[in-house]
This record gives C-alpha cells, sequence and structure tokens, in this order.
C-alpha cells in the first residue's frame, strides 16, 4: 500500500484551467504540506495559466509560472475524494462516493491584477476551510 492511498485527493475544475483551480492548487499544496494529493483540470483547457493569476499569486509567496493547464478526465475525477468546481457546470463527470462543491468565484480571465488579488484571497480562505475539514483516508 502506498502513502498517497491514506491521503485524502482533491480536484479543482474551472473551465480554462488558467486561474481559479490553479490558483486553488497552488494554495492547498503549500497549505496542506505534503498531506493532500493535489490536482487541477479544466474542461477546455487554456494554453497557459493567467499572467495577471501568476503575478498574484507571486505576491502571496507562491510561484505557479511554470504550471500548464491540464484536460479534465473522468479518471481524474474517479482517483479524486473531493471535487471543487468553479464554473465548469456540466462538464464535470459525477460518480458515487465523491465529496462535490461548487465554489462560486469570479473569473479571472481578462482581469488585471488588481482584479485577481480579492479572487486570489477568496480563494485561499475556501482552501484554508477545506484543509481544516480534510482528513487522511476520508474526506
Amino acid at each position: 500500500m502506498s502513502d498517497t492511498a491514506a491521503k485524502p485527493s482533491v480536484l479543482f475544475v474551472c473551465v480554462h484551467n488558467a486561474g481559479r483551480s490553479q490558483m486553488a492548487a497552488a494554495f492547498l499544496t503549500r497549505l496542506g504540506q505534503g498531506r493532500i494529493e493535489v490536482r487541477s483540470a479544466g474542461s477546455a483547457p487554456a494554453d497557459a495559466v493567467n499572467p495577471a493569476v501568476v503575478a498574484a499569486m507571486a505576491e502571496a509567496g507562491i510561484d505557479i509560472a511554470a504550471e500548464i493547464p491540464k484536460v479534465l478526465t473522468t479518471e481524474a475525477v474517479q482517483a479524486s475524494d473531493v471535487v471543487i468546481t468553479m464554473g465548469c457546470g456540466d462538464a464535470c463527470a459525477v460518480f458515487p462516493g465523491k465529496q462535490y462543491l461548487d465554489w462560486r468565484l469570479a473569473d479571472p480571465a481578462g482581469q488585471g491584477v488588481e482584479a485577481v488579488r480579492p479572487i486570489r484571497d477568496e480563494i485561499e480562505r475556501r482552501v484554508r476551510s477545506l484543509l481544516a475539514g480534510l482528513r487522511p483516508g476520508r474526506a
């Protein structure tokens, strides 16, 4: 049995996987300190992470410049205990036994860093709250 089997796993999903889901995954990766398996994906991934999102996260001390948007797969959903959608709508597959949350957040697409900061801060608050409720082996 691998060590990851005991870790709760979380998948963050937004349409382009270039903003909200990338920020959430980065915060959970940092704050989870290796105790959580973290994924992010998009139903229609962009070519690159939004530069304003990269800049806003850098201000928070997290470098996501090397992240690449990934396509949402059925396998990623099946492998996750908690699936958090952020505007992907019906594109997310639903499987029994998973916890699904929908975080309604402003879309940072096309916004400058000033507009991204409050979205980033709200995502961090939600990730901290989520983390408090996650336990190994049970999400």
